[in-house]
Order: C-alpha cells, then structure tokens, then sequence
C-alpha cells in the first residue's frame, strides 16, 4: 500500500496560507533550483498577501542563485546551524520539494515537535508521511514548481499562470527549467512546457536564468568534469556507468562541494549507456549517490534507478533518483555497482 498520497488539495493548502500571519518554508538540503524556485516563488506570493514568509535552506549554497534570491530576506543555514536563528511559533510550515526526513537532517530537531503545522508540496514517488500531515504530491508534475504555480495562482486569485508579477515567475521557471534538464529530460510533457510559456509571457527571462545557471562555471568545475570523466568506469557490458569522486580529487582541482553537481547526467551521451551514477565521497564514511536513466527506447525499457536508490536507502523518481551511504568510498563504489547491474540485467 502506498502511504506516500496527497492528503489535500491545492484549494485546501490556499486557504490555509492565505489566513497566515507566517510561514517558514523548507526544503532539502543543498537545494536545487527546483528547491529554490519553490520556495522563493511561494514566499514572494506570501509577502504580497501581508504574510512573514522566510524561506529557510541547509547545507551547501551555490553562489550562482544569489542575483536570482535578489533582495528576498531568506534564512540560510551554515556548517554549524544554528537552530535558534529559526521562528519559534510559525503559524505554518511549508516542506516543498521532499517529504523524507533524510533530507531534512539539519532541520529536524526544529521541526518534529512541529510536524502538525506542515505542509508538504512535492513531486517524488517517495517520503515519510511522519514529515506532514497535509501533503499535495503530483508525481506527474516535472517539478514541484508546476504545483506551486498554480498555488501562486490560487493565492493571488489570477485567473492565469500568465497574469503572475514577473518576480514570482521567475523563480518557477527556474524551478521548471532546472528540473528538466532546459527541457531535455524525458519527464518534458506538455504541461511543463505550456507553463514555460506562460511563465515567460509573465516575464520570466531565460537568457538570463540560463547564463546564470549554466553558463556560470569556474575553472576549477571544469577540472573537476575532466577528472569525473577520467574515472569513469562502464559496466554490465556497457549498459551502465560509473563515476567516483573523492574528496581527494575535489581538493586537487580547486573544486567545492558545489562543483559536483550535474555529472551523473554526463555518461548517458554514450550510446549503449542505459544508466549512470555518480558516486561522490562527502566525508571519512559517507558518499552521496547520484543516479540517472534515459527514457525507453522501443522495446528496451528505461532502467528504473529510484528503485535502485531505494534498495540503497533513498529514492527520488524513476529516472533521476539518489541516495546516501555512510561507508567509505571503495566500499559504496563496490555496493553501487552490485545494485546498478542487477538492474539492468
């Protein structure tokens, strides 16, 4: 049986921000622009209707979102949170973007004693129904940015995505267009890219986002991709491809904890690749998994890599998908690989 179901509507989550004095609004660590945009784009929307809304992030910044957070008072916490900096007594929570507690590592001493004012907005196929009693999850929706959009709409009684103020747009593109890979990903549906448009005639500017986001890289991001290539090691008779960074090659280049997003995407250029995961030590026991597909091709089905994240203890969805493994480097590279090729026999 599946727990992890939408237990409100949008109208029902509407009403219930629309009569608050405030909100916190949270979402996983080391936010994504999907994370980000969500938040953002229901802060703003918040602070239009009288609302005290602080978005609230963990873990590792990219410096890259700073022109795109703007003058928007956000909370961020650093290697040492500081969970007093937090309001006490916020009227309502907002988790969007996840649902699992292991994404939550930093904030869930705060928020437990809390969990009955919480919201959940997310778009994964996976969570823990512990985090919030009101969740909304469309797991059809490219990112959670499409649900909160028409959140957006609700809260501000526009009749159309169109009508949004270009601030509030903005961030929802990002959320859209990260998520989809600039609209390259296999979960591109038409409803995504009718929301890009209409996000673009409210005043969303692409070029901008796109320079920022993905035409922003240091020297050192690019010694990092030349060394992850280095590594890469093909498997299961090519079918599959494995990345492994050490803390030791981040250091080397120049790099930061920043500068290893976005490889695991990289290997599906080859043509027999199916899936890849990129393997990424993060500390002396501990290394974060990043797995991708690509979508069916004919009679070969995509290889389904949240259910080898969940058989390594995360999740995510069915072609992007991740996890984390308190065991040393050698030793997650030796578990992936076992998970990874009994997938794509």
């Amino acid at each position: 049986m599946n727990v992890w179901v939408s237990t409100s509507t949008l109208d029902e989550i509407a009403d219930a921000l629309r009569n608050a004095p405030d909100a916190v609004l949270l979402t996983h660590e080391k936010p994504d622009g999907d994370a980000l945009g969500s938040t953002l784009a229901l802060a703003r929307a918040l602070t239009r209707l009288g609302a005290d809304a602080t978005p609230v992030y963990s873990g590792a910044w990219s410096a890259r979102f700073d022109p795109i957070v703007g003058a928007t008072p956000v909370l961020r916490l650093g290697e040492t949170p500081d969970l007093s900096a937090l309001p006490d007594d916020p009227a309502v929570i907002v988790i969007a973007d996840t649902g699992a507690w292991s994404q939550l590592t930093t904030v869930r001493p705060w928020l437990e004693p809390r969990v009955e004012r919480a919201v959940v907005l997310d778009h994964h196929l996976h969570g823990d129904p512990g985090v919030a009693p009101r969740r909304h999850i469309d797991t059809g929706d490219a990112a959670v940015c499409q649900s909160v959009a028409l959140l957006c709409r609700r809260l501000l009684c526009v009749d159309r995505i169109d009508e949004l103020p270009a601030s509030i747009a903005e961030p929802l593109y990002l959320g859209l267009a990260t998520d989809t890979g600039w609209f390259r990903h296999s979960n591109v549906s038409p409803e995504a890219l009718r929301l890009a448009a209409d996000l673009l005639d409210a005043g969303a500017d692409h070029a901008r986002l796109y320079r920022l986001i993905e035409q922003s890289e240091s020297p050192c991001r690019l010694r990092l991709i030349g060394r992850a290539l280095a590594s890469m090691a093909l498997i299961a008779g090519g079918a599959g491809a494995v990345i492994t960074l050490s803390l030791e090659d981040v250091k080397a280049c120049g790099a930061s904890g920043d500068d290893t997003g976005g490889l695991a995407d990289m290997p599906l250029a080859i043509g027999s690749v199916r899936a890849s995961a990129t393997i990424t030590e993060i500390g002396a026991r501990r290394a974060k998994v990043s797995l991708r597909s690509k979508s069916a091709d004919g009679d070969e089905p995509a290889v389904d890599v949240n259910r080898v994240a969940r058989a390594l203890g995360g999740g995510g969805h069915a072609q992007a998908a991740g996890a984390r493994l308190d065991l040393p480097l050698d030793e997650a590279r030796a578990r992936v690989i076992d998970a990874l090729e009994a997938a794509l026999q």
